[in-house]
């Protein structure tokens, strides 16, 4: 089955390009688009698309609340890629705090496009370049930290968090600590109940807000 996207972008020459991009996979189809985040749910709940990739700034309701309003009112929600000009802005790490679970440059490869949804639709590796790790530190704060330490993480379970938050997948994370898949996926559950954090991308942002990982 192919990985079915739907495109919110106020621009429609983006909306556009990126449709051309990604129907040039045989593994992905656009199945609708829309200009607005206002548009977003109604949508969501009729096209049931596997990825939203979602500006960030939009005119009535932006990526940040109608990502907020998906993850609040959907069951089963898709994955929501974030898509914006700057990787600095502020608007995509809020966005990524309300659960998005990526992000990608509108300047992107073609290829690199078609990688971030695909990444995104597996859920198991991220999309978290380094000016947003920077972003993720600067919110530091002490009660991320104290949460942090309140989880008791295990000497295996804190090792499997530091490379989620270097984007590493579960293959790649078992490639690096020498274990099977599974016991990855295991340990990726672990630290997810143990955060209390709902996927993979709000447990590595706790983990740089609270300084357990640093931005490199």
């Amino acid at each position: 089955m192919p990985v079915t996207v739907l495109l919110v972008d106020d621009e429609p020459l983006v909306r556009a390009g990126l449709r051309a991009v990604l129907e040039a996979q045989p593994d992905i189809e656009v199945v609708g688009e829309a200009a607005d985040g206002a548009a977003v749910i109604p949508l969501v709940r009729q096209l049931r698309p596997d990825v939203v990739a979602m500006d960030v700034r939009m005119p009535l309701l932006d990526g940040i609340e109608a990502t907020r309003a998906v993850l609040r009112t959907v069951e089963d929600p898709p994955k929501i890629l974030v898509v914006t000009t700057f990787e600095n802005d502020e608007y995509v790490y809020e966005a990524l705090r309300a659960g998005a679970d990526g992000f990608l440059l509108k300047r992107a490869r073609p290829a690199e496009i078609v990688n971030a949804i695909r990444l995104v639709a597996e859920g198991d590796s991220l999309l978290f370049p380094a000016a947003v790790r920077a972003l993720a530190a600067e919110y530091g704060n002490g009660s991320a930290r104290t949460a942090l330490a309140e989880a008791a993480l295990t000497e295996r379970e804190a090792a499997v968090l530091r490379l989620m938050a270097r984007g590493l997948s579960n293959a790649e994370i078992a490639g690096k600590l020498i274990v099977g898949t599974e016991t990855v996926k295991t340990h990726v559950s672990a630290v997810l109940a143990k955060l209390g954090a709902r996927d993979r991308t709000q447990a590595v942002i706790a983990a740089y807000e609270s300084g357990f990982v640093a931005p490199s």
